[in-house]
């Protein structure tokens, strides 16, 4: 049996390869509406966020947190609560992306790459590790 403190960091290390892996995505999409469809750097944030928030979710629920079975619920409450957490994450994204790139002149893919690590490990992990994905109302 592994100490607690040691499946914390197991499971911040899941969580930072799965934020990866969503930033890829997100940052894909973003990169190509900025490019190929003409939106802003702030109207593309959210629309990648929106995305790669899809892959995160999967990623969170099956392989991150191994959470199939959550506390009040099944998929359904599991997503409701994702997506609050996720909504004020991207608006998160969205404001920061907004400050670095918008006022302070910061190019927009590293402005993204700053904020998306704080908000990973500021906002997401705490949220899904003890509200979106803990069990039986313990977290691991």
């Amino acid at each position: 049996m592994r100490a607690p403190h040691n499946d914390t960091w197991h499971t911040l290390g899941r969580h930072q390869l799965g934020a990866v892996s969503a930033a890829l995505i997100d940052f894909s999409v973003m990169v190509l509406a900025v490019q190929r469809g003409g939106l802003t750097p702030v109207e593309a944030t959210a629309l990648g966020t929106a995305v790669g928030a899809l892959a995160n979710f999967g990623m969170g629920r099956f392989w991150i947190f191994r959470r199939r079975r959550p506390w009040g619920g099944g998929l359904r409450s599991q997503a409701i609560r994702y997506a609050a957490v996720a909504a004020a994450s991207a608006t998160w994204s969205v404001v920061g992306e907004h400050l670095l790139h918008d006022v302070l002149q910061v190019q927009y893919v590293v402005a993204r790459m700053v904020v998306a690590t704080a908000v990973s490990l500021t906002w997401n992990f705490p949220m899904q590790r003890r509200f979106v994905f803990r069990e039986g109302g313990v977290t691991r």
